[in-house]
């Protein structure tokens, strides 16, 4: 490493100092100066991270061009999350002209290193036919990246293309399993989807407990379907007379409530 290496370095690592409050008092202002330093000397971490500085408005006035302009210097480098944010910014026409097929571009470059947010955009781009040919197969290829790493809306995506056999042979139990990881994570159609197939005892036993469960997960983060479906299971348990087996009746109040 020689000194220039070594004071682009060290800039770097001052900037990361100044973000995030180690051993110095956090300052945003510090830290895109130290960024900078080293940005401007090609370092792509320091590249990427004034580029987010300028999309947050973080230490300097947001400026979604500048964040667009670094972005791209890393990407350029092979920087994973610039390649993905580059994309995503080409995707929404956040400091550039919107552009499908540039953002397909960027997004295929950082997917192919592994990044899971990119591997969940190539897969809805490739869904949807936004900047390339449509082709569910792909979209489920993607979204199956993305969902082995724990991204709950490639979770999801992935349990619906199972549920409608899009790009994959129907499967009801393959799209339980991934309803249920990303609902585990919160992720609020998953619950929905999840207490639906509870439900109906597709891809699983039918359950109206565990329909219930999801269901009220969903309810309370103010799913529309989630609601009305907890609010209809207690209004039907209550005309018939049925109690949870926690010994709570379901109740035509309770009905009223989430209707």
């Amino acid at each position: 490493m020689n000194i220039n290496e070594m004071t682009r370095d060290a800039s770097f690592s001052l900037g990361v100092v100044y973000a995030t409050g180690m051993v110095v008092p956090a300052d945003d202002q510090k830290a895109v100066y130290w960024y900078r330093q080293a940005a401007e000397q090609g370092h792509a971490d320091a590249q990427f991270r004034l580029g987010a500085m300028y999309a947050r408005g973080q230490g300097v006035p947001a400026d979604d061009r500048e964040a667009v302009f670094w972005y791209g210097e890393a990407a350029g480098q092979g920087h994973a999350d610039a390649q993905f944010w580059l994309g995503h910014s080409y995707a929404n026409g956040r400091g550039v002209s919107a552009d499908d097929r540039e953002a397909v571009f960027w997004y295929s470059k950082a997917a192919g290193q592994g990044h899971a947010d990119a591997q969940f955009w190539l897969g809805y781009s490739h869904a949807s036919g936004k900047g390339v040919a449509a082709d569910d197969r792909e979209a489920v290829f993607w979204y199956r990246e993305a969902a082995e790493q724990g991204h709950a809306d490639a979770q999801f995506e992935l349990g619906l293309s199972y549920t409608i056999g899009g790009g994959v042979a129907e499967d009801d139990q393959e799209a339980v399993f991934w309803y249920r990881k990303a609902a585990e994570q919160g992720h609020v159609e998953a619950q929905f989807w999840l207490g639906a197939m509870h439900n109906s005892g597709r891809g699983v036993a039918e359950d109206d407990q565990e329909a219930v469960f999801w269901y009220r997960k969903a309810a309370e983060q103010g799913h529309a379907g989630g609601q009305y479906r907890l609010g209809f299971m207690h209004w039907l348990a209550f005309l018939n007379g049925i109690a949870g087996d926690d010994g709570t009746a379901y109740n035509d109040q309770e009905a009223v409530f989430w209707y």
